[in-house]
């Protein structure tokens, strides 16, 4: 029998009498009633759309043998957007198996997983995500509606939105020092010691391409960092002798070079060029990418911070970062701000990006005078910005920074005002602590977060109605 059948009315009510705009489904002998509209809104490739279609030739009943209960969930979903409360009483892969059946999935991700239900006041830990094998996570990646890749030792495991499922791959790595998901199922990986950047098909666990920076010394190519904004990919390259450097930009979706920037070939003791960038971060708003990198040596740990013009590739702004350089810097686009964390002092520093034209310096959020301590209290801390906050790890805890608006402070670029932080510790006192933490990661409303040592990837996440 095909998924939705239909029968003549038995009311004794002539067809042409009956409301054309109603649609009734009979679910496992439970009836339905709703809109063709709202049929619709589960798409084109949807049996209820193609239900609701069905109407206009057969004002009939139509049937499904599926279970009821569920199809009320999925119906309340299309009605409204969000999922009832009642969905609670039900497994969560039951209602993701019912919506994959009637075709709205993507519906259902939505409702779940939307970025803007991430409350970063709200974050608790809420699951343990376990891993196979002893290798501890080395990079982690995530997507906008919360599903995620891990690299862990050769493997990259790959969980879905709703981190019910998972898939392994062994890769030809040692060890994966960076990762970007490039679509659901396909990543871009790469290691500080292994030639070439891999774009990787995680479902059929293939290597789709390898793309190389053919360097003067033509030795081989290792991958530094890994970046994207919605039409390019970016990638930091360091040769294998280490004495050149440079960042490609590809096109993403044929994965062809479009244009080399900050080619650096050195010569003595040019420390500068030295430096290859480690992180790379797109700045929307700027149109800019964010390339940094740093050194550390006998006079202590030096650094760069360069914004590319990629249409140019020139420089627009410049930051040298030598006193308690940075031991990891986050540029927040909602915030028009960038950040670091000292590697000495360990505190939180910002500065404004709202007229890059300003001779900057780094305003310290946090205790000025262990600037010069030595301790190097900051070194291995993570600092990353997702929407308006700023999340830096301290040992095994978060901190999270947040902008305190003040009514009379201005925000032209003419007068911009002082601006002020404000530090607050992350989740409840029972899931706070523990070993150090690796990796921070940010996809839909949840957070995942990485252990030394530790095989596993803690899920922090925020309330959500209906799971």
């Amino acid at each position: 029998m095909p998924p939705f059948s239909c029968s003549t009315p038995s009311n004794g009510l002539h067809p042409a009498k009956m409301d054309s705009n109603v649609v009734t489904i009979n679910v496992g002998g439970q009836i339905f009633q709703t809109t063709k509209q709202t049929l619709a809104l589960a798409g084109p490739k949807s049996i209820l759309s193609a239900a609701a279609k069905s109407q206009l030739a057969h004002l009939g009943e139509h049937f499904v043998d599926r279970d009821p209960e569920l199809f009320s969930v999925i119906l309340s979903l299309l009605r409204t957007g969000n999922l009832p409360s009642k969905a609670k009483a039900f497994d969560l892969q039951d209602v993701i198996s019912e919506s994959q059946f009637y075709g709205v999935e993507s519906l259902l991700v939505n409702s779940v997983s939307n970025p803007s239900q991430f409350d970063a006041f709200n974050l608790q830990k809420s699951l343990v995500l376990p891993l196979n094998g002893r290798d501890a996570p080395s990079a982690i990646a995530a997507t906008p509606f919360g599903s995620l890749h891990v690299a862990h030792g050769s493997k990259i495991t790959s969980f879905d939105w709703s981190l019910g499922r998972k898939k392994t791959i062994l890769t030809q790595f040692t060890a994966v020092d960076s990762l970007l998901p490039v679509s659901p199922a396909v990543a871009a990986a790469g290691a500080t010691d292994f030639s070439g950047l891999q774009i990787l098909d995680l479902e059929n666990g293939a290597v789709r391409e390898t793309l190389n920076w053919e360097n003067v010394t033509r030795s081989g190519s290792t991958v530094q960092a890994i970046g994207s904004s919605g039409e390019h990919l970016f990638v930091s390259f360091e040769s294998g002798r280490r004495n050149s450097n440079s960042i490609l930009v590809y096109d993403l979706q044929s994965l062809s070079p479009v244009t080399e920037i900050g080619h650096n070939e050195i010569f003595g003791a040019d420390l500068d060029s030295a430096i290859p960038a480690t992180k790379l971060k797109w700045i929307p708003s700027y149109n800019l990418l964010m390339a940094s990198g740093s050194h550390g040596g006998p006079s202590g740990v030096s650094g760069n911070i360069r914004f590319w013009d990629i249409r140019t590739g020139s420089i627009v702004w410049e930051v040298k970062d030598k006193v308690d350089c940075f031991a990891d810097v986050a540029v927040s686009d909602n915030l028009s701000a960038m950040f670091k964390i000292g590697v000495n002092s360990g505190e939180v520093f910002y500065m404004d990006l709202r007229n890059l034209d300003d001779d900057k310096s780094w305003v310290c959020l946090g205790d000025r005078r262990k600037m010069l301590n030595g301790k190097k209290e900051g070194v291995g801390c993570k600092i990353e910005s997702h929407g308006n906050q700023v999340f830096c790890t301290k040992k095994g805890d978060i901190e999270l920074w947040s902008e305190v608006l003040i009514s009379s402070q201005k925000k032209s670029n003419d007068s911009l005002g002082e601006r002020v932080f404000r530090k607050n510790l992350m989740g409840r006192m029972k899931d706070t602590g523990g070993a150090k933490i690796t990796n921070l990661a940010f996809g839909g409303n949840k957070m995942f977060v990485t252990r030394k040592d530790q095989q596993s990837i803690e899920v922090w996440q925020s309330s959500v109605r209906g799971f």
